[in-house]
């Protein structure tokens, strides 16, 4: 059995809109794609890891460059500081932690 994005991206886009709170409405049409392509990102991490393609080092290293992407973009909305949308996508991670580290076999997130 592989991870799916219907398993994770709705979790991330709650937890996402539930730290941002009030500038959700500013930043949702931004954030949504990121987290989808956030979540496809640890899906394909998890299957290149599954096959051996990729060591622990090499996973951690993909999701901080994915997840440093999804910040750049949610940054572009004006008034939205860094803390903000770290949190946001921090809590998005969150939201998946245990299954994607199940399925990953470390802690990857």
């Amino acid at each position: 059995m592989s991870l799916k994005i219907s398993d994770i991206i709705s979790p991330m886009v709650k937890a996402a809109a539930s730290s941002l709170g009030e500038d959700w409405p500013e930043v949702k049409d931004y954030a949504v794609p990121e987290l989808r392509k956030l979540a496809q990102s640890l899906i394909d991490i998890t299957e290149l890891r599954a096959r051996d393609k990729l060591t622990q080092r090499q996973a951690r290293s993909l999701i901080r460059i994915h997840k440093n992407t999804t910040m750049m973009v949610m940054l572009t909305v004006e008034g939205l500081g860094i803390i903000a949308v770290e949190n946001a996508i921090n809590a998005a991670l969150k939201a998946v932690r245990e299954t994607v580290n199940t399925f990953i076999g470390f802690k990857l997130v």
